[in-house]
């Protein structure tokens, strides 16, 4: 496809028509620079085979093994930024109608989830995993890890949850009203993408910022139930009108759990188990965020659908979220129940 715009055609040069509508929208003169140098090694890239492929007929699989080869001498920090400007510009050429697909969304979904492949990076099997949720006897202690668990969930989006972002088919009246959102959905979780650190959400100044990029409802299975269901039965009288769903049982009694709070109780466990150690790093220790990429590994080896794994970590589009919002009752509920991983709790 040919598209025009006033000093270059796509045909002769993508890189230099992207380039001059980057200027026209205002980037700086070294934002434009680094874009020119990704694209420019790109299109080296794809040009240094027995066959040259054009940048408009370029593949995932083309896409792929650029990242694959920058990884060769490039930190992972830089990696992902080539990575991003590749997807960026991408999504505007097909945005403009100048290119007919954007071979960096398959990458940028993978590099979203993938799975860190340093040897140190402990990797742990569900029966693993059980016998260390076994080991976590406190209702309180083991209702937060089943709930990452079970969820995927960030710590921040965790300890924002309230009373009402929970709907339980039956259980102790706790005192609060659900939302809306999940009145029709028992067994539910609701996390939200409002709260963010310092604003006032539900009568509440939060501690915490949701990453979350949409709304998402998740389904409770029913060990998640029997777990939030005794923890809710010793719960503390919340001090905050907002009635915050996960509150302390040691200093601070009744306040909502922050984030340091919820790491360090991670921490004692993993400790004790023989899966932190100081100086470890975040590829070998066991810490709220790991437990969002066991989730995201066992249950996408499980389901192999990458879109329900994404919908319920939050990471999808707006498109996306309303075909499985849509399809509530046919498709995510019945495959998270059917493939959700036991911690026999």
């Amino acid at each position: 496809m040919s598209t025009r715009n006033d000093t270059v055609e796509v045909d002769d040069d993508p890189v230099e028509y992207f380039l001059d509508d980057v200027t026209y929208h205002g980037k700086t003169e070294r934002t434009r620079s680094y874009y020119e140098r990704v694209l420019r090694d790109f299109e080296a890239f794809l040009g240094d085979g027995a066959r040259p492929v054009p940048l408009a007929e370029a593949s995932h699989r083309d896409c792929m093994a650029f990242v694959h080869d920058l990884r060769g001498d490039k930190s992972e920090s830089t990696v992902a930024t080539y990575a991003s400007y590749l997807h960026r510009f991408y999504a505007y050429m097909t945005e403009v109608g100048a290119f007919d697909a954007n071979p960096m969304t398959l990458v940028m979904e993978e590099m979203d989830e993938s799975i860190n492949t340093d040897p140190a990076r402990r990797e742990i099997s569900v029966p693993e995993m059980r016998a260390f949720v076994g080991d976590v006897r406190h209702p309180l202690e083991r209702a937060i890890v089943v709930t990452f668990l079970k969820t995927g969930m960030r710590v921040g989006e965790l300890c924002n949850l309230d009373l009402r972002d929970l709907h339980l088919d039956s259980g102790p009246e706790v005192g609060a009203s659900v939302r809306v959102q999940i009145e029709s959905r028992p067994d539910s979780l609701f996390v939200s993408s409002e709260p963010s650190r310092n604003v006032v959400v539900n009568g509440e100044e939060r501690t915490a910022s949701n990453k979350r990029k949409r709304d998402t409802t998740i389904p409770v299975d029913d060990e998640l139930r029997r777990t939030l269901l005794r923890w809710l039965a010793i719960r503390p009288d919340a001090r905050s009108s907002a009635e915050p769903l996960f509150t302390s049982t040691r200093s601070g009694w009744g306040k909502r759990l922050t984030p340091d709070m919820v790491h360090h109780m991670v921490e004692t466990h993993a400790r004790e188990h023989g899966w932190y150690r100081d100086g470890g790093g975040a590829a070998e220790n066991v810490t709220p965020h790991y437990f969002r990429h066991f989730f995201t590994t066992h249950l996408r080896d499980r389901t192999g659908d990458r879109g329900i794994v994404k919908y319920l970590r939050g990471d999808v589009a707006q498109d996306v979220i309303d075909t499985y919002t849509h399809e509530w009752g046919d498709r995510v509920r019945s495959e998270y129940l059917a493939n959700v991983y036991e911690l026999g709790v």
